[in-house]
């Protein structure tokens, strides 16, 4: 297959070409390090024309109509006249590290529309895989001029925080389910919202959603508020029929002009910057250790005490660092 050049790359992502821009995507997801190096060119060149979009992190319980979601969310938003890029973060297999869902067949009607682009992306069997490449799979698709990023979550712990810290906007997706409603929602996750969505809310169930809403509104109270003079709206409605999508897209819109008058709204990004930075100088000097024939005999000798616990491996870790640091 023939090797691409970063010009080649640059020329199609700004032209729209959903080809190259998969490929671009690709690039920045390889752990190779001759791809890592023309990626970080690539990023590099690209970066002028990144950060005008709005990026949306979308989470919600398994069952709770994510896809369903921001398939409808991201017709509407192209009504409206956005470009819209969706990365799907796929759970993936920790044997065969491949993905187990394809959100493309999930969103076929969205994946036809030419202003939208979808890239599932599988977290490769490490949640911290999420960060990894979606945040330059970001940069990547605001340089080709697409106004919303909807990102979603494999919805588990640690991934939650994870797109959170790389988005300007964190919708979380409820349905209505037995017995107590707020159980199962877990406080680090609502501490994280700026907006909530009761999906599948018909007839039938109407009564109970509006309960809910007035037990998360309740929960809701009691939490530091994220963003000065915001207070998180809980939303009811139906993806699949097209109810209730407009008030969110109003809302995030709101939300997202708050933020700017605060002056927070690039201060937020600064700091997701600085998030990734703290990412990279890590994995940089852990890739440098194991690599380094002077440093991977003692890497591998603490590692070994650690995984036989001979000690603590946070102690182990603390001594092999300040080994490393006084070479």
């Amino acid at each position: 297959m023939k090797t691409l050049s970063n010009q080649e790359l640059i020329k199609g992502i700004r032209s729209g070409d959903k080809r190259l821009l998969g490929k671009a995507i690709t690039l920045v997801e390889s752990k190779k390090s001759e791809h890592r190096a023309q990626a970080e060119e690539l990023l590099k060149e690209l970066l002028p024309f990144t950060g005008k979009s709005v990026r949306v992190g979308i989470t919600g319980v398994p069952g709770a109509g994510k896809s369903t979601f921001i398939e409808s969310f991201g017709k509407l938003a192209i009504q409206h006249g956005k470009k819209v890029a969706v990365l799907a973060i796929d759970p993936s297999s920790s044997l065969n590290k491949g993905s187990i869902l394809g959100d493309k067949t999930r969103m076929e009607q969205l994946a036809t529309e030419k202003d939208a682009f979808i890239r599932p992306s599988p977290t490769s069997g490490f949640l911290g895989g999420i960060a990894n490449a979606t945040f330059e799979s970001m940069l990547i698709c605001e340089a080709a001029g697409y106004d919303y990023i909807l990102i979603e979550t494999v919805g588990v712990g640690q991934s939650e925080v994870l797109v959170s810290d790389i988005t300007d906007v964190f919708l979380f997706l409820k349905i209505i389910g037995g017995g107590d409603e707020l159980q199962g929602i877990k406080r680090g996750v609502m501490e994280m919202v700026d907006l909530i969505f009761i999906n599948k809310v018909e007839e039938d169930n109407r009564l109970k959603a509006k309960n809910t809403k007035i037990e998360l509104l309740r929960a809701l109270h009691f939490l530091p508020s994220k963003e000065e003079n915001w207070k998180v709206p809980v939303l009811l409605g139906s993806a699949l029929n097209n109810n209730g999508l407009e008030e969110v897209y109003e809302k995030i819109e709101s939300f997202i002009n708050l933020k700017i008058s605060n002056n927070t709204f690039e201060e937020n990004r600064k700091k997701q910057a600085e998030k990734r930075f703290d990412y990279w100088v890590q994995e940089y000097i852990l890739q440098k250790t194991k690599s380094d024939q002077s440093t991977e005999k003692f890497y591998e000798e603490h590692k070994k005490n650690a995984s036989e616990l001979k000690s603590n491996p946070s102690s182990e870790a603390k001594i092999f660092v300040e080994k490393l640091l006084k070479k």
